[in-house]
């Protein structure tokens, strides 16, 4: 499964601060949203969904072929 970019807006000087006290305490902003949306999506999403979504993605996985190596600039490799 692919994944989504969520973007939000958030007053500067106050995002400022958070991201000043958070590096004091070593706390990375970024985690800590993606922390708390986990926490959302396992309040409100029922766990038979969850558990549906896991098994899809986990055989998705599996089946994903790995990509082969591609040549770059158009050369070809051959064998003499």
């Amino acid at each position: 499964m692919k994944n989504t970019t969520l973007t939000m807006s958030f007053n500067t000087e106050r995002l400022d601060a958070l991201t000043y006290h958070m590096g004091k305490k070593e706390a990375d902003l970024q985690e800590e949203l993606k922390d708390y949306l986990q926490k959302l999506y396992e309040k409100y999403v029922p766990q038979a969904t969850r558990e549906y979504l896991d098994d899809r993605i986990a055989r998705e996985e599996k089946v994903r072929p790995s990509r082969p190596n591609r040549q770059r600039n158009g050369a070809s490799q051959t064998a003499e």
